[in-house]
């Protein structure tokens, strides 16, 4: 990919993915990079429970919903929000999600 004009070309107005079936690593990175976050095996184990809780309930999660759900699969540790925003300054839920394919959460800015 690269081109900062080819990713747009995907996306929506928020620049979230039209299609997150579209969704590859590769264009992983380059959102990441576009928020200017390097990736790491930490933000990873996220970006996958953020795909998974999408496939599980046909959603991106809010950020409270985010939390409870890492919580339940990593623990208490990785589950709380300093821990999250740490990897996704800002919004983790709409950050994360922008990162790992997925649409817009509702009820985000």
């Amino acid at each position: 990919m690269g081109s900062t004009q080819a990713l747009d070309d995907l996306c929506d107005g928020n620049g979230f993915l039209l299609d997150c079936k579209e969704w590859t690593t590769a264009l992983g990175h380059e959102f990441a990079r576009a928020e200017n976050i390097v990736l790491t095996e930490h933000h990873w184990e996220i970006i996958t429970l953020l795909r998974n809780f999408y496939e599980d309930f046909g959603d991106s999660p809010a950020n409270r919903a985010l939390v409870n759900y890492v919580k339940t699969h990593l623990g208490a540790e990785k589950g709380n929000s300093h821990y999250l925003m740490t990897l996704f300054p800002g919004s983790p839920a709409r950050i994360g999600s922008r990162i790992a394919g997925l649409p817009k959460p509702k009820h985000c800015l």
